[in-house]
């Protein structure tokens, strides 16, 4: 297969299911598109074409050729000016969609007032040939309604007609239109329709109601699809504009996109971190929680990276820039959040089915309404017959199912981004919920990643200080890991530091150096016994230390026998209770390392992990993660390392530590902002939450239809007299689709 090409583009004039279902089937009919996701609340289609056979130019024609607008960006905004750019139009749109529901409404209002007047009914009572003056009026004032607040539900109908096609302003379109037809036919002419039997009724109230509810409900709907990127939205504002650049030892105040790569950045106590750096001078504990969701602050001292948008604590700091604008980890954040926002959960499909032919199936019913009315109640229920088919075409609604699924998503996406937990799309998300089998792997997942002093055990005679400082002076000359984690405890307990000469380093046994005339050994219990005998006290608390998994570096000077020093990759303090999560959600653990059994088996009881499987290499846990999956368990893989990313990618869904490799990430659906396990508990528990979500809207959508319709097609008449007023019922339909909205963002207040 060639290289592919992405894109997104942006799609107007879409309304509906029906409308996204259009765009969607037309872009995956088009040569060389391998996948199309139209997104209803993004108003976007993302596509993933062959560039030899399609290009963006073409694509845009493919849309446009649906009826609805399409362009191309000169250039790739910034994701800064993106969501300022989406914000104004989400404005602008409830704005005008609020301005003409307004008007609507007052119209309609006088109008009913109007209508129930005795005066305005009785000159038709009293000539029986012409209409009262003031339906006039009102014909004047619903055709203003019409040309002007629902002039778009027309003009789309139009244009979908056009194109052989038909969607929610189709029906909005239709049912308004025929009742204004038969109310101007009656003030026109009523002596026509009472020469057939039929008595001569308007409906401009009701016209005009049904416009002012269904522009309301698309306003208040606007303003809830806002509300549903308020988390991406506030990372987006954690950047701040300008930033504090030292240049030529002068301080200057500049916009944030005129910092270079390798300026140096003031950050005072109290600011946001401008840019992504690396600190160069000062210390301080800057708070990191926009990003990764930790509460507490992260101690940060020269050498340590910073990222823009975090908040300095209360030392000041100068850092030097290595990441700016569309490079930092901000704005790649965010931009993975647009992009799962974008994408669609896999039980979008039912819904797009359902819209497919829900509003052709509509119009069959309206049109079946009205002759079924005709037929068994004569001429004189024509008016009756009009008013149901027109309520059958008002309360259906397909918007509501359009609405349903991406609403979740882009809700639980960014509540999942708040909790530092940043999920790649809806279709990880749906899958989340399913898993129940999370794979983990044990180095920098369940722990640490890197070895720390565990015990320091002298001989008798000797104290801890001691032990440190002669072994922390011959390790300072190496490069071993462990030897590394000698010397980092030897300097946080402020163990005297001695110069060491004469170094030699065997390796896989250990190493020695004189310091202070003495030969000082370090190493393995072979390596120092081959000079120093081991006592006996030292050589069974070994043996235990050596039982717990734990490294051990037995240390010797002048040939006396000073201790052991154990070294070990220390279990996350979150670890645990992260297990403990995990299980309460009614998952299996199992741990996945390539370490030795007894290491491995130490660390998961330590854990609390029931599971192991020690001694594997990369291609062994890939194997593991599909022995689970054919015996019928949904699998979720954790790791951080280049030797999990085959794993993260075979399971059904990846989950990365973030502070791990970049292929590992790049690899999975997930990605864990800080490395703490009670992430994937956060993850799978908000997949369920949302899931449940889904399944809420599309239950209370369809069932809304398959009531709503009947009743407005009037079963209960024959029985119950009970004709559902076209006002009512388009009411019905502008609360319906809010209704799925509201829904969404009860994701908000989510807790784990």
């Amino acid at each position: 297969m060639g290289e592919r090409a992405s894109i997104t583009i942006p799609v107007t004039g879409m309304t509906c299911a029906a409308c996204q279902a259009r765009v969607q089937r037309a872009l995956a009919k088009s040569p060389g598109v391998d996948d199309a996701v139209v997104n209803l609340m993004m108003n976007s289609a993302a596509v993933t074409y062959d560039p030899s056979r399609s290009s963006p130019a073409a694509l845009v024609d493919a849309i446009r050729a649906t009826g609805y607008g399409a362009e191309l960006a000169s250039e790739a905004p910034s994701v800064h000016r993106a969501q300022a750019e989406q914000d104004k139009k989400r404005r602008d749109e409830f704005r005008d969609l609020r301005a003409k529901a307004g008007f609507a409404l007052a119209v309609g209002v006088v109008e009913m007032a109007v209508s129930m007047s005795k005066s305005s009914m009785s000159a038709m009572s009293e000539t029986g040939a012409s209409a009262p003056s003031a339906w006039w009026v009102m014909l004047v004032a619903t055709l203003a309604v019409m040309l002007w607040a629902g002039r778009d539900f027309y003009s789309r109908a139009w244009n979908a007609l056009r194109h052989r096609a038909a969607d929610m302003n189709t029906l909005i379109s239709v049912g308004t239109g025929a009742a204004f037809i038969f109310s101007a036919v009656a003030t026109a002419s009523p002596q026509l329709l009472a020469r057939h039997g039929v008595q001569p009724q308007v409906y401009y109230e009701a016209v005009v109601f049904i416009l002012a509810f269904v522009l309301a409900g698309r306003a208040m709907e606007a303003r809830a699809k806002g509300q549903t990127t308020s988390a991406l939205r506030r990372l987006v504002d954690l950047q701040p504009p300008r930033a504090r650049v030292l240049r030529d030892g002068t301080e200057h105040d500049v916009l944030i996109e005129l910092v270079r790569l390798g300026d140096l950045v003031l950050v005072r106590p109290g600011e946001r971190v401008p840019v992504d750096g690396e600190i160069v001078e000062g210390s301080s504990a800057v708070d990191e929680s926009m990003l990764t969701g930790e509460s507490m602050p992260v101690s940060k001292v020269v050498g340590a990276p910073v990222f823009g948008g975090t908040v300095n604590g209360g030392g000041a700091l100068v850092a030097r820039a290595t990441s700016l604008g569309e490079d930092s980890a901000l704005a790649r954040i965010v931009r993975l959040m647009r992009d799962a926002q974008a994408t669609r959960a896999p039980i979008q499909n039912l819904a797009d089915r359902v819209s497919g032919v829900f509003v052709p199936v509509v119009l069959a019913i309206a049109l079946a309404t009205l002759v079924a009315w005709l037929i068994l109640g004569g001429r004189e229920h024509a008016a009756q017959a009009i008013a149901a088919s027109v309520s059958v075409l008002i309360i259906a609604c397909p918007c509501a199912m359009g609405l349903a699924v991406p609403t979740a998503v882009m809700v639980a996406t960014g509540k999942g981004a708040e909790r530092g937990v940043l999920i790649k799309g809806g279709r990880a998300l749906e899958r989340a919920g399913s898993v129940d089998l999370v794979l983990v792997d044990k180095t920098g997942t369940v722990t640490n990643g890197r070895p720390a002093v565990t015990d320091v055990v002298p001989v008798r005679g000797v104290d801890g200080t001691t032990l440190l400082c002669a072994a922390a002076s011959v390790e300072r000359l190496s490069e071993h890991p462990i030897a590394r984690a000698i010397v980092e405890h030897a300097d946080a307990v402020q163990a005297d530091r001695r110069a060491a000469v004469g170094f030699s380093a065997e390796p896989g046994h250990g190493a020695r150096a004189h310091v202070d005339g003495k030969e000082v050994i370090v190493g393995t219990a072979a390596f120092v016994a081959e000079t120093t005998p081991i006592p006996e006290d030292l050589a069974d608390a070994a043996s235990r230390l050596s039982d717990d998994g734990k490294t051990l570096a037995f240390v010797a000077s002048g040939g006396s026998m000073l201790g052991v020093i154990a070294v070990a990759d220390r279990l996350r303090e979150t670890s645990r209770p992260a297990i403990a999560r995990l299980n309460g959600l009614g998952l299996d653990v199992m741990m996945l390392t390539g370490d030795n059994e007894r290491t491995a088996h130490a660390i998961a009881a330590e854990a609390g992990i029931a599971s192991v499987s020690a001694n594997l290499l990369p291609a062994q846990k890939t194997a593991e993660v599909e022995r689970q999956q054919q015996a019928g368990r949904v699998v979720a893989m954790v790791g951080d390392g280049i030797n999990d990313a085959p794993a993260l990618a075979r399971a059904d869904v990846g989950i990365a530590i973030g502070t791990g490799t970049d292929v590992a990430m790049d690899a999975s659906e997930v990605t864990l902002m800080r490395p703490d396990l009670a992430g994937v508990a956060d993850a799978i528990a908000l997949s369920r939450r949302t899931m449940r979500t889904i399944r809420e809207n599309l239950f209370w959508a369809m069932v809304y239809n398959v009531i709503g319709i009947p009743l407005a097609a009037g079963v209960l008449f024959p029985r119950f007299g009970v004709l559902l007023n076209p006002i009512v019922a388009s009411a019905a339909m502008a609360l319906s689709s809010v209704s799925v909205v509201g829904n969404s963002l009860r994701l908000r207040r989510w807790t784990p």
